[in-house]
């Protein structure tokens, strides 16, 4: 079954292990301002758009599969009153008619599988891009290498393999903004909230209850000391 994202991250702001903070670093290392024009590729709530928007007035096109998000992305945009700068598009990432040269940077925050490894979804957005504009792409990676054994690597690698994964789709790297060990917590904690109090409605959500216990296990025995995540940050020549 599809994990339930709109149940699990109900509560969430921003939908992956960074901050505010960390997102306004982001929109100065991108060079934006109220000239730019932004793509942002799942975009899913569409945290990372208001902060960048309130924070420097760019325009924003955001693209995001579930509808669900995609409202309340519409309703956070509408509240945050910048109806004017955000627009949100219900779409599959793959098949969104991605105008060539026509946006200063694209981001992909977190959905980098929708094409296959980081270097992929880079690939993927740089055509989209400006010449001197950035494509930015979050993506997990092992903080430890090789893993110890019995740890399944899930297809990621460690931090210069991901960093050169990046790189390889033809984009000068220029930054990286990690996520700490408080980013994890805090974004792990609303899944861990958000689905306890949807199981004691739903008793027989077996399946759900299973893999979320599992999900909970997983973090606290070793993935918060082996996996990190990253948004990495490269220019288009």
């Amino acid at each position: 079954m599809d994990w339930p994202y709109e149940i699990a991250e109900r509560d969430h702001d921003i939908q992956n292990p960074t901050s505010v903070e960390k997102l306004r670093l982001l929109g100065d290392y991108l060079r934006l301002g109220s000239e730019s024009r932004v793509l942002d590729v799942a975009c899913g709530k569409g945290g990372p758009a208001i902060v960048l928007a309130s924070a420097y007035g760019c325009r924003i096109v955001g693209v995001e599969l579930r509808d669900a998000f995609v409202q309340e992305a519409c309703r956070r945009v509408a509240a945050a009153g910048l109806d004017s700068l955000v627009d949100v598009h219900t779409g599959d990432a793959k098949a969104f008619p991605l105008e060539p040269e026509g946006f200063d940077a694209a981001l992909c925050l977190g959905a980098s599988f929708v094409w296959g490894t980081i270097g992929d979804a880079a690939a993927a957005l740089l055509p989209a891009v400006k010449p001197g504009g950035f494509v930015a792409v979050g993506e997990p990676y092992w903080r430890t290498w090789p893993l110890p054994q019995g740890t399944d690597a899930e297809a990621y690698v460690d931090l210069a393999s991901t960093a050169g994964r990046f790189a390889a789709a033809g984009v000068a790297f220029t930054g990286v903004i990690a996520a700490t060990d408080d980013d994890w917590d805090r974004y792990e904690s609303l899944h861990w909230r958000a689905l306890e109090e949807w199981l004691a409605l739903h008793a027989n959500a077996h399946e759900i209850r299973t893999r979320h216990e599992r999900y909970r296990r997983d973090y606290l025995a070793f993935r918060r000391a082996l996996l990190g995540w990253a948004i990495f940050v490269g220019r288009r020549s």
